[in-house]
C-alpha cells in the first residue's frame, strides 16, 4: 500500500510488464482517445490518452503511443461490472463511471458524444470478454432456444 501509494504521489512506476498481456496497444485499438481520469488516492483529476484494445483500457501520459511507450495505468475490463453515465454523482459534464468489484474510477469526456461512444465500446468490450457466461447460459432471445454453439 505505501509503495502504490508513493507511486500515485510521485506519478512513478508503471504496471507490471505483463499486465499487457502481449496486447499491441499502439496498433489499430478499438478505442482511443482524451479523457480525465480521477486519481485513485488524491482525488485530482488528470488527463490521460486512453486506448481500449483486446479486453484492456490501458492509459498513457501523451497521445503518441509507441512500441515503447508505458503505460500509466491498465484495466481487465473482464474485472469490471458496470459503466454508465455519473453526471449525477459528480456534478460534471459528460462524466462517466467504471466500476469493478474493489473500486468506482470516474471519467470524463470531451463532449457527450465521446461520452457515450466511450461507455458504448467499454460496454461491448465488458460483454465480449466477461468470464461469467458460458456457452450454455447464452440464449437466443428470438428462438428461446440455445444460441448457435450452446450445448444445451
Amino acid at each position: 500500500m505505501a509503495a502504490s501509494l508513493w507511486r500515485a504521489v510521485m506519478g512513478t512506476g508503471a504496471p507490471p510488464a505483463d499486465a499487457t498481456d502481449g496486447i499491441e496497444f499502439w496498433r489499430e485499438p478499438e478505442r482511443g482517445g482524451w479523457l480525465d481520469k480521477q486519481g485513485e488516492y488524491i482525488k485530482t483529476w488528470r488527463r490521460r490518452w486512453f486506448v481500449l484494445k483486446q479486453g484492456k483500457i490501458f492509459w498513457f501520459k501523451d497521445s503518441s503511443v509507441t512500441r515503447a511507450s508505458v503505460p500509466r495505468g491498465v484495466i481487465a475490463v473482464a474485472s469490471c461490472l458496470t459503466v454508465k453515465g455519473a453526471e449525477d454523482v459528480l456534478n460534471r459534464k459528460f462524466a462517466f463511471e467504471l466500476s469493478t468489484p474493489g473500486e468506482t474510477m470516474y471519467f470524463v469526456a470531451d463532449s457527450d458524444k465521446e461520452k457515450e461512444d466511450w461507455i458504448n465500446s467499454i460496454g461491448r468490450s465488458i460483454v465480449q470478454h466477461s468470464r461469467s457466461m458460458t456457452d450454455d447460459e447464452i440464449v437466443d432471445y428470438d428462438s428461446g432456444r440455445p444460441a448457435a454453439g450452446g450445448k444445451s
